[in-house]
């Protein structure tokens, strides 16, 4: 098979699976899909910037007490168990 029609196979196979998109069950969802407001925008940033703070001091935490304070643990407090 030349370039030319191994290319035009490869356009037909995208060409025939895209025709459908926008039909099947995706295609309602994307019709109702709208961009989000600047207000809403900020506030989904808002969340996100949050949580990823929260995950990352409980991280911190874990690491400080495990490298800091657990090896006194472990040999202090449960030497006496």
């Amino acid at each position: 098979m030349a370039f030319l029609d191994r290319a035009r196979h490869i356009q037909d196979e995208v060409d025939a699976r895209l025709h459908g998109f926008g039909h099947g069950k995706y295609g309602r969802i994307l019709r109702m899909a709208r961009r989000p407001t600047s207000d809403e925008y900020v506030k989904v940033l808002g969340v996100t910037w949050l949580g990823a703070v929260l995950i990352g001091i409980t991280g911190f935490a874990i690491y400080i007490f495990f490298t800091e304070a657990g090896p006194w643990f472990w040999s202090n407090v449960l030497a006496h168990l």
